[in-house]
């Protein structure tokens, strides 16, 4: 039997605008569901209010950054708790203006197990919130294939800058295209998908295999199949990821995604997270 495992998850309604439920029962989730290990990693904090969500207003960036240290205090308590399943605790990136010296004074200050290198924003667009910001995306990157270089370029830009742990749902570029599996032959885009890839094998980061795609419709996780295979292929590291938002999204979809990787011809003897460091 394969272990379940999760390197990207554990968000609550506690410390997150877009989850539902304490994170103690996010926790208790995991342990029931039968995990062997799991990473908590809810977003980080916004640096200033142009990059507060919608979901999180009205509060301001003190509310929550005040909020961010609560969840540190909390994961830790829960992590020093004996129980069955390891909890590693870090939190996940964003990739707005400025982002570089606000995510490393957040790990100087709170000394994460881990991170997830993930980009939310192109052009400080928060693409993934709705097709309308999509849209406002595509619109100031000039047309959608420009998008997706740049979102790869950013992307790159946060793994040589940071060198995460692991590399969050690596192509989420996709989520309001319903053209894109069309996109992965477009030779700038590939290119960049499978650079990127590379660099990420170099430093020996893991990829997060994302199952929240399925969730909202997808019949495949983020990694998308050519990129999947690529990865597998070139000896990358490769686990799963629930990015949970809740107790009810615990799991959710894990076989399928692990299913996926396994015809593939993946490894699921899961890569345990190393210690974070700065680079």
């Amino acid at each position: 039997m394969v272990d379940y495992v999760s390197v990207h998850g554990g968000h609550s309604g506690e410390f997150c605008g877009h989850a539902v439920d304490p994170l103690a029962d996010v926790v208790d989730a995991y342990e029931r569901t039968g995990y062997a290990w799991f990473c908590l990693t809810e977003h980080m904090a916004p640096m200033s209010e142009r990059f507060i969500p919608d979901d999180e207003k009205p509060s301001s960036v003190s509310d929550l950054e005040d909020r961010f240290r609560r969840y540190f205090t909390e994961a830790r308590r829960l992590q020093a708790e004996p129980r069955r399943a390891e909890i590693f605790v870090g939190f996940e990136t964003e990739a707005f203006t400025g982002y570089v010296d606000t995510v490393t004074a957040l790990i100087e200050e709170h000394q994460p197990d881990v991170i997830v290198g993930s980009v939310h924003h192109v052009h400080d667009e928060p693409f993934d919130y709705s097709p309308a910001y999509y849209q406002r995306a595509i619109e100031r990157a000039g047309g959608i294939v420009e998008l997706y270089c740049d979102y790869f370029d950013l992307q790159l830009e946060l793994i040589d800058a940071l060198e995460p742990t692991i590399v969050g749902h690596f192509d989420l570029i996709r989520i309001f295209d319903p053209d894109y599996k069309d996109r992965w032959a477009v030779p700038s885009i590939a290119d960049r998908a499978r650079r990127n890839l590379d660099r990420i094998g170099e430093i020996g980061a893991i990829l997060d295999l994302n199952m929240r795609a399925m969730s909202k419709g997808a019949d495949e996780p983020y990694l998308s199949a050519p990129w999947l295979r690529y990865a597998i292929e070139n000896g990358l590291k490769i686990a799963p990821g629930d990015d949970s938002h809740g107790v009810a999204s615990v799991a959710a979809n894990i076989d399928r995604g692990i299913d996926a990787l396994a015809k593939a011809g993946g490894n699921t003897d899961w890569p345990r997270p190393t210690p974070y460091r700065l680079p």
